[in-house]
């Protein structure tokens, strides 16, 4: 190769990559510049290309964080994926929400308090964040609706259903109105739904009038050849309206400037905290010693039926975050003797007004903190009553024995005992070691699915 080749080619190669990488920048005077005619350096010291600041995207030592979102409409409305549907009930049903805003006041306000959490745990699903918005057209975000089918809760459990997904029922607390562990519930369905017909429309359809029902619509559409998606399917009214009355709110949410409707904005942050207590209290005590207003407290912990948290049953509080600390703080100063509520057994038969009288209690409080059965003032069954708090667990004890013996004017007061049970105890070895029947037993103390060790309960004793 001659010189005048080789220096030919040296500039050649130099030249090029100095356009190549201008012509990387959105400024033309840049490009202009780089691309005239420069006399080549020797081959042996090359000129250094134009430094220029790459995006902070293009660093190798660059982290990219989205923003977080504050408003929690915004994450509602980013997470929206079910298809649309343009359709008379969409319109009919947006026509309703936009009618009516008093009602779209009072829900969304409700919604406040369980709204964070609905769409978080939907979050964490990958479900449609639609979904959070069920509960509008399922209860209005009341967890104390009821159906006249005896569904209950912001998700409208039946108590079958509700039992089948865990939400536990009793006098004290029922599950389905809890909003945790009905969120908990009603999302485990509503997954089970999809898996079942891979189409959220029809899970949704089947959360409303039941799973069965939709198999059977599938079924008879496909032995007419006809289409099985939901809009092709013969369903009751309710279900048929359904989907679009969910569908119409998405789209309120949606565009709220284009219904009329004032969103207020709701923070994208915890409503509530979890605590946990070891034994029951009134409710009005758990309020207290959170501070709080007794109406908030138990609108944040709706599923205990009895102004009693009954920690056998549920022993979660839901609590503000910023109360938490002062709760802990002021139950840990607080002697549990002073607030915990306890338990007695009480005979068939007996009179309300002499447990009131015998507990130094009104029957208003009685009624207020356990699910009496009664017949003619007398409690139609054996069964557990809460007590207020006991200033010695003796005193307890003389009270529940007279109360016993009251019961039972055909025995003197002596004739009944307090045992505590000890560990191995039996019914059969109690009986023996009284020499009593365990139907004696069991007529005193009502049915004794277990005996646990420190339990205490009452024994007949012969004259």
């Amino acid at each position: 190769m001659t010189r005048i080749a080789f220096t030919l080619l040296s500039a050649y190669l130099l030249i090029v990559p100095q356009v190549q990488a201008a012509d990387l920048t959105d400024d033309p005077s840049a490009n202009q510049a780089n691309s005239s005619p420069a006399s080549p350096p020797p081959p042996q010291t090359p000129t250094p290309l134009p430094q220029t600041a790459p995006p902070p995207e293009q660093t190798a030592d660059t982290v990219v964080q989205e923003e977080p979102v504050g408003d929690l409409w915004q994450r509602l409305r980013a997470g929206m994926d079910l298809p649309e549907m343009n359709n008379d009930l969409v319109a009919r049903n947006e026509q309703w929400f936009a009618n009516r805003p008093k009602y779209m006041s009072a829900t969304l306000q409700r919604a406040r308090l369980y709204l964070f959490h609905i769409v978080d745990e939907v979050d964490k699903r990958h479900m449609p964040m639609e979904i959070a918005l069920l509960p509008m057209i399922e209860s209005s975000y009341n967890p104390q609706a009821e159906s006249p089918s005896d569904a209950t809760g912001i998700w409208q459990f039946l108590p079958s259903t509700g039992a089948h997904f865990g939400l536990k029922q009793n006098g004290w607390y029922d599950g389905r109105r809890d909003i945790v562990n009905a969120t908990r519930a009603a999302l485990d369905y509503l997954q089970r739904l999809h898996d079942m017909f891979n189409d959220w429309e029809l899970a949704l359809a089947a959360y409303n009038c039941g799973e069965g029902c939709v198999s059977r619509a599938i079924a008879k559409n496909r032995a007419k050849g006809l289409g099985t998606d939901y809009i092709s399917l013969d369903l009751p009214p309710q279900t048929r309206n359904y989907v679009p009355r969910l569908l119409a709110i998405r789209n309120v949410i949606r565009e709220p400037e284009r219904f009329g409707v004032d969103l207020n904005e709701i923070p994208n942050a915890p409503s509530f905290k979890k605590v946990t207590l070891s034994y029951p209290i009134e409710a009005k005590t758990a309020a207290k010693l959170a501070e709080m207003d007794l109406s908030d407290f138990l609108a944040l912990n709706p599923g205990f039926r009895r102004k009693v948290i009954y920690a056998e049953s549920q022993n979660t509080l839901l609590l503000p975050p910023d109360k938490v600390d002062t709760f802990n703080s002021n139950l840990a100063e607080t002697e549990s003797r002073n607030i915990r509520l306890h338990t007695y057994q009480a005979p068939k038969g007996a009179l309300l007004t002499k447990i009131a009288s015998r507990f130094d209690v009104t029957i208003q409080w009685l009624k207020d903190h356990n699910p009496l059965a009664l017949k003619h003032g007398k409690l139609a069954q054996t069964q557990t009553l809460m007590l207020p708090p006991a200033t010695s667990t003796a005193a307890l004890e003389t009270k529940s024995a007279a109360l016993v013996a009251a019961t039972r004017p055909h025995q003197q007061a002596n004739r009944v005992k307090i045992h505590t049970i000890r560990k191995g105890e039996t019914l059969y070895s109690l009986a023996r070691l009284y020499k009593v029947k365990v139907a004696d037993i069991l007529e005193l103390n009502g049915p004794l699915k277990t005996l646990r060790p420190g339990r205490k309960i009452h024994i007949p004793i012969d004259g």
